[in-house]
């Protein structure tokens, strides 16, 4: 399917030529009156396309909010890389104007010897920040927050709320949300900002107040944040401590970035991959071998038992030539069903669609639906082959019980596969591993040595006494 291109971004690519032209002329007047009517995405992915010597250029002919903006859009590899090419004074006003949020998780990926360099070009009062929210687990919701939101009174009126809005709104996350709290700081409740635009001026904020909220603990786990924005369906969520007490909100956008990052993770596992701690142009090639080479060689030594059940069985073969024709088919339809089986599985517990209770009622539905889809791919099988043996004397005289062969074990290998994928991710999770570990090629592997086993097995027993 073809790609809708936006306005923009068409826009972008015919401007990218005209930009370079002016950035190599030094015409910075122009540069500056036509970037800074761009919004900062557009600005961003312009200079995602730039060469590295000219993305400076464009950066630095932004007004202030612009550039932040345009930055905060660029992804964390070139933040990084833009980070340590700035002077100190572009550094210190690109990071005092981020969003705490989005600072911390730049601040994350750096070393540590140039984290704490940066930190110290931030203001005393956003170094505060900084540090506070560096403090809290790597992988917690404290790392995603920003301590930039509404807090109002359940005492004040809604017209003191408005005017509260509209002095300090500017510097919120968000104004879908103001959250009601104490004297101690305690969270109250949320409310909608429709919710207060629609009372009475003269209304109390407790009047309007339902006490039914939606809140993240900071040591939460951030996945846990993607579980609960999706069951909520909310745009920001509060954040409180172990007292109760209001320290952040999480916004959609970081919880979107965790979303697509635990996928990304998950697709690198299921395909044999170990998990990359950078993106894929970041990550060196060495690293890059490396993270593949373990599951290769994991994956290899798994085959290899493949080889030694087949030499198990070397008498069978050398006697029926004609069954080994089939492995191939064989083989792969176990590992094709077992691959299915735990794409759907690992991606249901993933969005919580079953829990680890439901395994038993997993394992009924998928025993089912195996020995279903077995059926069908053993009546193709036994067909191919009878029909073959119309017109050719492939299959020898004997070609009814090779027909049988084929068929029944396409039923127990398919049968097998699609178990083994099913029950490998509860197991996985039961272990309190990643069930993506299970990837595709680990449950092929897996069921390709079985699947030989059971295979030259059926062979033995139905054509004892004529092939074999």
């Amino acid at each position: 399917m073809a790609r809708t291109v936006s306005p923009n971004e068409m826009l972008e690519k015919l401007l990218l030529p005209d930009i370079q032209e002016r950035i190599q002329a030094g015409d910075v007047a122009t540069l500056s009156e036509i970037l800074n009517d761009w919004p900062g995405a557009d600005t961003a992915a312009l200079v995602e396309d730039l060469l590295p010597e000219e993305r400076l250029t464009v950066l630095r002919v932004l007004a202030l909010r612009k550039r932040v903006d345009a930055f905060e859009h660029l992804s964390m590899d070139l933040q990084v890389q833009l980070l340590a090419a700035f002077t100190n004074e572009e550094a210190a006003e690109i990071l005092n104007n981020m969003a705490p949020d989005d600072r911390t998780a730049l601040l994350d990926e750096l070393p540590h010897a140039d984290k704490d360099r940066m930190l110290t070009l931030l203001t005393p009062a956003e170094r505060a920040v900084a540090e506070a929210l560096l403090d809290y687990g790597t992988d917690t919701v404290g790392r995603l927050m920003t301590p930039d939101f509404l807090e109002v009174k359940q005492e004040w009126t809604v017209k003191r709320v408005l005017d509260h809005v509209r002095t300090h709104g500017r510097d919120s996350e968000t104004l879908n949300h103001v959250y009601v709290t104490d004297a101690a700081g305690v969270l109250l409740d949320d409310l909608r900002i429709r919710e207060v635009l629609l009372a009475p001026l003269h209304a109390h904020v407790s009047d309007i107040m339902d006490k039914q909220f939606v809140s993240l603990s900071v040591t939460d786990d951030r996945r846990e944040a993607v579980e609960v924005f999706r069951k909520y369906d909310r745009t920001a969520l509060p954040v409180i401590d172990g007292r109760g007490v209001l320290v952040g909100i999480v916004t959609h956008d970081d919880v979107i970035d965790i979303a697509e990052e635990e996928a990304t993770k998950d697709q690198q596992l299921f395909g044999g991959v170990e998990a990359l701690d950078e993106s894929y142009r970041a990550t060196p090639t060495l690293t890059l071998i490396k993270k593949r080479a373990t599951w290769l060689v994991v994956l290899f030594l798994g085959e290899l038992l493949t080889a030694s059940a087949m030499a198990w069985f070397d008498d069978e073969i050398a006697k029926a030539v004609v069954l080994t024709l089939f492995i191939p088919l064989i083989i792969s339809s176990g590992g094709n069903s077992g691959s299915q089986a735990a794409t759907l599985l690992i991606r249901a517990l993933a969005v919580r669609e079953v829990s680890l209770s439901e395994w038993f009622w997993v394992f009924r539905r998928e025993l089912i639906s195996g020995l279903v889809l077995g059926l069908i791919l053993g009546t193709i099988g036994f067909l191919r082959i009878a029909l073959w043996s119309t017109f050719t004397d492939l299959y020898g005289p004997h070609w009814l019980l090779v027909g049988l062969t084929v068929s029944i074990s396409l039923v127990g290998i398919v049968l097998w596969g699609t178990i083994s994928g099913a029950m490998l991710p509860f197991i996985l999770k039961r272990l309190g591993l990643d069930p993506a570990t299970s990837s595709a090629p680990f449950v092929a592997t897996l069921v390709d040595v079985t699947g030989l086993i059971l295979y030259f097995t059926v062979a033995s027993v139905l054509l004892r006494g004529t092939l074999l």
